[in-house]
């Protein structure tokens, strides 16, 4: 028996590698639904070869086949009256229903076995644990369409049974899909608490294999909810087990580097990511892991422009590949190939016989959903090769496939490439039609943005962004000389705010302002402007709201790559301590772009006020600095900015109930430098406003949550280091005790939420700066601004850590308390009184500051 056994586990282990191989969220979660099956394949294995048959066609991929088997399964089990297999022949049908998008038919066997175990009279180990197994399927069906919080009661029932029979691998795999469901609903401390819960259990794990598949399950899914080096630090920990093993399997090293230069990978550090490809395709014996590594070190040779090295790398994959036997991994595999060898430009011909053979293989498997990948991936190349007529009939074809088995992350892809395909045709109101539908299905994805399309290879500024854009581009230039109507420069406006919210979806891993906004015509006063520009590849698109006014669009003639120049070298010279001419031209450039075809208008309007919606490489520069030749825009006006058309609760701040939480580092903690004019800052903000102050020993992450929980602050105030980053693991603040990620400071700043319905009205937080470097930083500003859950966010674009960063605080909060102006009004007052001071007038000493959110 205790061989049979040991025999068994190794089988398990070799269908878990397997089902860890990939990346997806979806074969992610079912690490733990697998393990808990089997235990009752062990008890019925020899009697029941179906079963074994049905499971060694699902872990090469064949799911149709699958089906077929374990329903010839079922009925074997029925004429036995055996209750409890069939209960778990349903669980395995269901698995593979979701495999194959048949979301009816998975449902409708997770509710029959669960039926089943209902009418059991008295519960063994073996019916508790299949139980569980089924509540681990029926939670996978429920966030796969969308229902997190559902799977994750489930995942928690699931949980409780594992633990009391005291089945610790199905613990830790329940607790694994608990912690994707708490991220998917933005519950981002319980979800990394739960992961470390499942470190805990993995660190008692005795079987040194199925402890190293568990580390490797943890890190792909802390790269999935964007915690990018605790996924690094536990993949390095598999690996090194692994190598440490005297069971030494290359599978599994193998499998364990490809995850490691995923994560890599995603951290940037495509160098790494190379080297662990390379060791992964380089082991011995070929397999798809092996493959994938490969084409992966293909995909980023071609965007670093190593045509030549990656051309090799093909010529020693082409064998290889044609050895694998058909399976969904196999045709994915064709796929990401067929998509990156089009790069190399002369390779069209092979990528159209791998889609072909992608497509064949799809067919001989019944397998819907890699036929609308390998349909819609040919029709692209034909696109791309403007054969319009075949790319639109197979484009069409993919459509209505992803569409059948209800899968939205594949079929707005294809809604989009119809789009594209009318629209070079001519026919705009039709492609515009196809490009309303794609954003809907976009829209309807929210959360899952995240998680769509890892088996494929996806960017969402590849795959998800462009849609919006292209989308505003034809709304805009409806293809006649007219003007766009109103209703679509309201439509064109309402596409750029779901960009925004998507993008900030992105860079959380999970949707972020779910039931916390207010439209923006409900607070937009007379006395405000709202510009949003839009950057397009050719051209720069701006919609200008004022009140009681219908809304104004103008173009200016200028291509996304010179904007992006002409902004990071304006950003540049603006963080000179010193004048310089270039500095002021590069400004007015700008300033022509945004403001000049609206400047007499905005004059007869009489605005104090200009809040702008900005995109991309714009959040980069403090438009207060822009220039007419004559004057900065803050001499004229207030200027603040929103993430999004809807904000947070506006209201005006309260200024006679003015009091201030203030916390600030003076003194070099976690290699960051001392700050010895925070010390300045700090008494300038104590001299015009009633302050509780944290300061050096005092300022730690938990001593701010205590303040924040028991006394009713309006304002919190940080002066500590800080970046902004356009990854949310890279955006935090500095405490004493630790760096607070954005994530966390959520957490902190919202803990009262519980006792004080009302938010923060105010965060200061100076001495930050945006990521050297990173292009799209600001979005971490962004970030911040949303998750703290404060009506508005005063924050620096760079660090100003001298007198006259504390003076301009100081003066704000002067203002801020003694007048009854805006909070975007009492900014600018401030930035005034140094720009008049012929020591500050540069902008390097008052711009930097930036008001998100609520100005009023």
């Amino acid at each position: 028996m205790v061989k049979k056994q040991q025999h068994f586990w190794r089988k398990v282990i070799a269908f878990l590698l397997c089902i860890l191989t990939g990346i997806s969220l979806t074969l992610i979660l079912e690490f733990k639904t697998v393990i808990a099956s089997n235990i009752h394949i062990l008890q019925t294995q020899e009697n029941s070869n179906l079963i074994q048959q049905g499971r060694e066609l699902y872990q090469t991929e064949r799911y149709a086949e699958a089906v077929n088997i374990w329903q010839q399964a079922l009925k074997a089990e029925k004429t036995q009256n055996d209750l409890s297999s069939q209960a778990m022949v349903l669980n395995y049908l269901a698995l593979a229903y979701q495999k194959l998008g048949q979301w009816q038919q998975a449902k409708k066997a997770i509710t029959s076995s669960l039926e089943l175990l209902g009418n059991f009279k008295q519960t063994t180990t073996q019916t508790k644990l299949i139980l569980a197994q089924t509540l681990n399927n029926q939670g996978s069906l429920e966030l796969a369409q969308g229902q997190a919080e559902k799977a994750l009661n489930t995942w928690q029932q699931a949980t409780i049974i594992y633990t009391e029979t005291g089945y610790i691998q199905g613990k830790i795999g329940s607790l694994i899909n608990q912690a994707q469901a708490q991220q998917a609903l933005g519950l981002y401390l319980q979800a990394r608490k739960t992961l470390t819960d499942v470190e805990k259990a993995l660190e008692n794990q005795s079987d040194p294999q199925l402890k190293s598949i568990g580390l490797r399950s943890l890190g792909n899914v802390l790269r999935l909810v964007g915690a990018f080096e605790d996924s690094r630090k536990i993949l390095q920990q598999s690996l090194q087990l692994l190598q440490n093993s005297d069971n030494l399997t290359t599978p599994e090293i193998n499998a364990t580097l490809l995850s490691l230069g995923n994560t890599v990978y995603a951290q940037g550090d495509k160098e790494s990511a190379l080297k662990y490809y390379e060791q992964a395709a380089t082991n011995s014996p070929i397999n798809i892991t092996q493959i994938q590594a490969q084409i992966n070190q293909i995909y980023i040779l071609i965007n670093a422009d190593k045509l030549v090295d990656a051309e090799n790398i093909w010529l020693q994959l082409q064998l290889n590949l044609a050895k694998l036997s058909p399976s969904r991994s196999t045709i994915y595999a064709h796929i990401n190939l067929a998509k990156s060898l089009v790069k190399l430009g002369n390779q069209k011909t092979e990528s159209a016989k791998l889609l072909v053979t992608a497509l064949q293989q799809a067919k001989s498997l019944n397998d819907q959903k890699a036929q609308s990948y390998a349909l819609g991936y040919l029709g692209g190349l034909y696109e791309k090769t403007q054969q319009w007529s075949n790319a639109q009939e197979l484009t069409e074809q993919a459509l209505q496939i992803a569409q059948a088995i209800n899968a939205p992350d594949i079929a707005y892809q294809w809604q989009w490439q119809l789009g594209r395909i009318l629209k070079a045709q001519g026919a705009i109101k039709s492609a515009t039609d196809a490009y309303q539908v794609a954003f809907t299905t976009l829209k309807s994805l929210r959360s899952d943005l995240v998680a769509v399309n890892t088996d494929i290879q996806f960017s969402f500024r590849e795959t998800v962004e462009p849609v919006y854009r292209e989308y505003v581009e034809l709304l805009l230039n409806p293809g006649t000389s007219k003007e766009p109507s109103q209703e679509q420069l309201k439509q064109a406006r309402q596409v750029i705010e779901s960009l925004q919210l998507a993008e900030l979806d992105n860079f959380f891993r999970s949707a972020c302002l779910e039931g916390q906004i207010v439209p923006i015509e409900q607070i937009q006063q007379s006395q405000a402007a709202v510009i949003y520009p839009i950057i397009l590849k050719d051209k720069l698109e701006v919609i200008l709201s004022l009140p009681q006014q219908g809304l104004r669009h103008y173009t200016a003639q200028v291509s996304q790559i010179e904007l992006e120049e002409i902004v990071e070298k304006l950003r540049f010279n603006l963080e000179k301590p010193y004048t310089t001419p270039e500095g002021k031209l590069l400004s007015a450039k700008v300033y022509d772009w945004l403001i000049r075809p609206v400047q007499t208008e905005l004059a007869q309007s009489q605005v104090k006020t200009l809040v702008f919606i900005l995109d991309g490489s714009l959040r980069n520069i403090p438009m207060a600095a822009l220039y007419d030749g004559k004057q900065y825009l803050l001499e004229k006006y207030s200027v603040a900015l929103t993430p999004g058309l809807e904000l947070l609760g506006p209201r005006p701040l309260q200024q006679t109930k003015l009091k201030t939480l203030v916390a600030g580092l003076t003194e070099a903690r976690h290699g960051f430098s001392s700050l010895p004019n925070v010390n300045e800052e700090l008494k300038a903000v104590e001299s015009e406003v009633p302050s509780e102050v944290l300061l050096n020993q005092t300022f730690t992450s938990a001593a701010l949550r205590k303040q924040i929980d028991s006394l009713p602050f309006s304002v919190v105030h940080l002066a500590t280091h800080g970046q902004f980053s356009s990854n949310a693991d890279e955006t935090f603040v500095l405490a004493w005790d630790k760096p607070v990620k954005v994530n966390e400071l959520k957490y902190l700043l919202r803990s009262r939420e519980k006792t004080r319905p009302e938010p923060i009205e105010l965060l200061v937080l100076s001495a930050c700066e945006t990521a050297e470097g990173d292009k799209r930083a600001a979005l971490g500003l962004a970030g911040i601004a949303i998750q703290a859950g404060a009506r508005s966010t005063l924050a620096s674009l760079w660090s100003l850590d001298d007198e006259s960063g504390a003076r301009l605080i100081g003066q704000f909060y002067k203002e801020l308390a003694t007048k009854q102006v805006t909070k975007a009004e009492a900014l600018r007052l401030a930035q005034l009184s140094l720009l008049k001071d012929p020591d500050y007038r540069h902008p390097v000493h008052w711009a930097s500051y930036v008001l998100l959110g609520n100005w009023l």
